[in-house]
């Protein structure tokens, strides 16, 4: 889109200009409490041959089951001093921000098949049918359907139907939400949407991603406070434009405004402790406050970099601690595809505060 920051630019233009620790509090209360810890994945972008459907690209192949080793491996093991010190605590699941594989969005059917085949492979569903031991809850990203009518959003659908702890699930089988512990989760696919007014045409089909969020918080959190954390794939702030916006405008971006004011809406009055999506292929983390800029209140928000992406050695997860009233988060990253890797020395928390009335 002319006159429009690519994702990547956005991303790097936002993390260069505002510092994480600035944004949530440095000290945030360390409360007793058994916690809920989960990995955050996303942009594995499962790649076939392109000359051999049949078959996974090499490099795809090779990253790709090198990250889910790692996750594998790392639950028990020591984090350094630098990164927040404890140990990493056995999760209780993996979260995928979408883009689960990555010709979902091309007319290679062939190509998909053997992509998804090997992300089932790979993760599996509920941690003893696949090579990663704990289950997954993915979303769907624009690689993987970006109209909400391909194989992977058929796939999850069906998944939907048997994954662990689910106990809500869309009228259009994709959006779910399940509980850790004390802490609901609502799993809400490529972008949230659509809201009634404006009536246009949406580039990615939200398939009623925003009501479902709407009904869920009412009827599985209401007015608890229990907390909330929310993964999408798309990010947010590049569309957080300020209403209205012409039609023609809207209709050629990814996530509508008007969609976006009415994610941020659906949201107030509920304690909300996370906000996670991907689909930058970049490290931002930021409060949002329902403006098109990171904000120094709002909600912690988590973008997670590409995690297995065929075409770099640069790749990235989060891991996350909801203990008590407090949110810790830290990073596992490698430079060489996941032949080696590191925690980043750094940790981002907040509190887990109640909203404000």
């Amino acid at each position: 889109m002319p006159g429009t920051l690519s994702r990547r630019q956005f991303a790097a233009s936002a993390a260069a200009a505002v510092s994480f620790p600035a944004l949530l509090r440095a000290d945030a209360p360390k409360a007793a409490g058994d916690a809920v810890a989960f990995f955050l994945v996303g942009d594995t972008h499962f790649l076939a041959n392109k000359e051999d459907a049949a078959k996974l690209d090499e490099r795809s192949a090779a990253v790709t089951s090198r990250l889910v080793d790692v996750l594998n491996k790392l639950p028990g093991t020591e984090i350094p001093k630098e990164a927040g010190g404890g140990t990493v605590l056995a999760p209780r699941g993996v979260i995928h921000a979408g883009d689960c594989i990555d010709t979902g969005d091309k007319a290679n059917v062939k190509m998909q098949e053997t992509e998804w085949a090997a992300f089932r492979d790979a993760y599996g569903l509920t941690g003893t049918d696949g090579k990663l031991k704990v289950p997954v809850y993915e979303v769907h990203g624009n690689h993987d359907s970006p109209r909400g009518d391909g194989l992977a959003v058929k796939k999850i659908v069906e998944r939907n139907k048997t994954r662990p702890g689910v106990e809500n699930v869309s009228k259009s089988g994709v959006h779910y939400s399940w509980d850790w512990g004390g802490v609901h989760f609502v799993n809400l696919g490529i972008v949230v949407g659509q809201a009634a007014d404006p009536a246009r045409k949406r580039r990615y089909a939200p398939l009623g991603s925003l009501d479902f969020l709407v009904g869920d918080l009412k009827e599985k959190v209401g007015t608890s406070g229990k907390p909330v954390v929310v993964t999408h794939h798309v990010d947010m702030l590049r569309y957080a434009q300020p209403l209205p916006v012409e039609d023609k405008k809207a209709e050629g971006m990814e996530w509508d405004p008007a969609d976006v004011r009415g994610f941020h809406d659906a949201l107030k009055g509920y304690t909300v402790a996370a906000i996670l999506y991907g689909h930058t292929h970049a490290r931002n983390v930021f409060r949002w406050d329902g403006s098109n800029t990171a904000a120094r209140d709002g909600i912690p928000t988590f973008n997670v970099d590409n995690s297995s992406h065929f075409s770099g050695k640069q790749q990235a997860f989060f891991y996350f601690e909801i203990r008590g009233d407090g949110l810790i988060v830290r990073e596992y990253h490698t430079g060489d595809a996941w032949e080696t890797g590191a925690w980043t020395p750094q940790t981002w928390t907040a509190p887990v505060a109640p909203a404000k009335k």
